[in-house]
Order: structure tokens, then C-alpha cells, then sequence
């Protein structure tokens, strides 16, 4: 009976360790720069805001 206390704590521990290991590491690297090569405007923009609501 004590060694399956012990390999559930292994496994515990494992897993915990996986966690904290997944979360440091989440995103990082993977998100590109920025670079925009073109000015912004505003010609496709609604004239009223797409909260409001529309009837038809």
C-alpha cells in the first residue's frame, strides 16, 4: 500500500512541476514585432459604432 502513497506523490509532484514550467513559459517568443509599412486611416470605418443596435 505505500508505494502507491508513493508513486501518486511522484506523480504529484510531477505534475506540479510540468504546471509551473508551462506557465513561465507560455508566450514567450512567439508574438512577432510590429511592423507596419502603411499609413493608418479610417476610409472603412462605420459611420455609427457596432455596439448600436440596428433595425431593419
Amino acid at each position: 500500500m505505500e508505494i502507491f502513497g508513493i508513486i501518486l506523490f511522484i506523480v504529484l509532484i510531477t505534475a506540479v512541476a510540468a504546471t509551473v514550467t508551462a506557465l513561465l513559459k507560455d508566450g514567450r517568443g512567439h508574438n512577432p514585432p510590429i511592423n507596419s509599412k502603411e499609413s493608418w486611416s479610417a476610409f472603412d470605418a462605420p459611420s455609427t459604432p457596432y455596439w448600436n443596435p440596428r433595425i431593419y
